[in-house]
């Protein structure tokens, strides 16, 4: 066979496992080691083929030789014929063109910053960067930029020097400014920069993306598409949960902003995760999840936030957050491109059980854009069916009119299948699967809790925010019984941060009629939340008799 038959075979075979079938999938990789393909679409197919097999491998043999392409893929005739076409996908040796955020930029800046720079082809509005190089540089620096207004281009090339490039000065100089890391990120962020990653070693790619001490598991058998029971798999356990070392922590972390990086992509529960706060699900056969707890500065006021990295022998395959209070979690479930298939109806039930040992949810939901709303990507894979089959509901009473009719035209026609424009009309609003009698909340009413808040701020009279939130505290300790914040347990700066975010809230509370040692009690759920682990807020939240009602009563959520 050619190395295009080859690999056509190859990719025929992607879910066929078990009898003669490693030998021929062998075989084949054998040809297509020597061989060389014509079109940069072949490459790129060649080498996600690659990585689905390194994540289900067959046996040791096909194994040892997918690892062994992998390696030398980068110098591959065929790979740098076509490396510019090749861009943006994440191969080894290639670039990668981003509007990078804040947190990731940071990270790019300090870990390549001899590949790391503007991608000056694609920068729309210059005159953004002009304004901003004053307020990173010297006064005589930026004396000499307003008064000439030099090109941005050449005036960044000046700034830097021979030994930094124009986007790390960039980064380095706007992490230099007056501010916090928030103020620092809403300047960044507002100029919409355009970078380029340059390949070089250990760069982001997904060619070898592994992690090193996950177990390998092979596939015996073809994998079928099979309907899952969710109920049923919710109380199904995994096999452990552990938390990891810092620095295995660190590793994971890395390994999934690599993931992201390599395809364009950020979520805040990776972009911001605390090497201190991360935990490993094992569900057995080689599929594991890695879960990250954010930094405190970075935790939601209510919510607990979770970014996950889907793992299959070591192998990302997927990634998502969930946000989580009431026992309930708000899911954003992402599988890559590369393995979907039969499997992963099976592998996101499976994290959901996972959620539910590690972070007690039993309710889920799904907003608008998980399944469609703006986001053509879930239209295309008819994500809302997806879930619907799985159990979830929506509650808005015209979607589930609507869904009742499409189902009986499918039941009619079963090769029938809904229209984008219908997916959108059924995307307007929330999915829901609940168990064990858990009520999921309507999300979207907790942010009117920040209304009711700013009522009683402001009746204190005290314009200066931070005056006024001290007044509160002194309020809300008095009805905690409490007389200062030593006692309680954490971390002090993070402690503090937390209670100085929540003292509006509480102070909103009708907690009268609790007892001493529940409103004390609360005091230790308040700190949880600039605790070590978001974990212990949680488990604190939930054991607590009155704070979830309280809350719920509050936003009438």
């Amino acid at each position: 066979m050619t190395a295009a038959q080859s690999l056509h075979r190859l990719e025929a075979l992607r879910h066929e496992f078990g009898g003669g079938i490693a030998a021929t999938k062998l075989a084949l990789l054998t040809v297509l080691a020597r061989g060389r393909l014509g079109h940069p679409d072949g490459v790129l197919r060649l080498h996600e083929q690659l990585c689905f097999m390194r994540a289900y491998p067959d046996d040791r043999r096909v194994l040892a030789k997918v690892n062994a392409i992998l390696i030398t893929f980068a110098q591959r005739s065929d790979l740098k014929r076509h490396r510019l076409e090749l861009a943006d996908n994440g191969i080894a040796g290639t670039r990668i063109h981003y509007r990078f955020y804040w947190p990731t930029a940071k990270r790019l800046a300090a870990r390549w910053p001899a590949h790391f720079h503007i991608d000056w082809d694609c920068v729309e509005e210059p005159d953004r960067l002009a304004q901003v190089l004053p307020m990173i540089t010297s006064a005589v620096e930026a004396a000499w930029l307003r008064g000439r207004g030099p090109e941005p281009r050449a005036a960044l090339r000046r700034l830097a020097g021979a030994k930094t490039t124009d986007a790390a000065f960039l980064v380095q100089g706007m992490q230099a400014m007056a501010g916090d890391d928030f103020s620092h990120e809403a300047s960044f962020d507002a100029l919409d920069t355009p970078f380029v990653l340059h390949p070089g070693a250990g760069t982001p790619s997904r060619t070898l993306a592994r992690h090193a001490t996950s177990p390998v598991a092979f596939v015996r058998a073809p994998v079928l598409r099979a309907r899952q029971d969710l109920p049923v798999e919710l109380r199904r356990a995994p096999q452990s949960v552990r938390k990891v070392p810092i620095a295995e922590g660190a590793q994971l972390i890395e390994l999934a902003l690599s993931a992201l990086v390599t395809r364009s992509r950020d979520i805040d529960g990776i972009a911001y995760a605390d090497p201190g706060d991360v935990w490993m699900v094992d569900d057995g056969d080689a599929l594991q999840w890695a879960f990250f707890g954010l930094a405190p500065e970075r935790r939601q006021l209510l919510r607990a936030s979770h970014g996950f990295l889907t793992l299959r022998s070591g192998v990302p395959i997927g990634y998502g957050q969930f946000d989580t209070l009431f026992r309930t979690a708000d899911v954003s479930f992402n599988s890559f491109d590369t393995f979907r298939g039969p499997s992963t109806a099976k592998i996101f039930v499976r994290l959901l059980a996972a959620a539910r040992a590690l972070l007690g949810a039993c309710a889920f939901t799904l907003d608008g854009y998980q399944i469609g709303h703006h986001n053509e990507e879930a239209i295309a894979s008819g994500a809302w069916w997806f879930y619907y089959k799985l159990g979830f509901r929506p509650r808005n009473a015209a979607i589930r009119k609507l869904a009742a009719v499409e189902l009986a035209r499918m039941q009619a026609n079963p090769k029938r299948l809904s229209s984008p424009a219908t997916l959108r009309r059924l995307a307007a609003d929330t999915l829901y699967f609940e168990s064990d009698g858990v009520r999921a909340p309507l999300w979207p009413l907790l942010a009117d809790i920040g209304a009711a808040a700013a009522d009683r701020l402001a009746m204190l009279g005290v314009v200066d925010r931070e005056a006024a939130v001290q007044v509160c505290s002194n309020r809300v300790m008095q009805k905690l019984g409490i007389s200062s914040l030593a006692g309680l347990p954490g971390r002090k700066a993070d402690v503090a941060l937390a209670w100085r975010r929540w003292v509006p809230v509480v102070d909103l509370l009708k907690i009268s009629a609790w007892s001493a040692p529940e409103r004390r009690s609360l005091a230790a759920v308040i700190a949880a939340k600039g605790g070590h682990s978001e974990r212990e807020f949680l488990q604190k939240f939930d054991a607590h008799p009155r704070i979830a009602g309280a809350l719920r009563a509050l936003c009438g959520a």
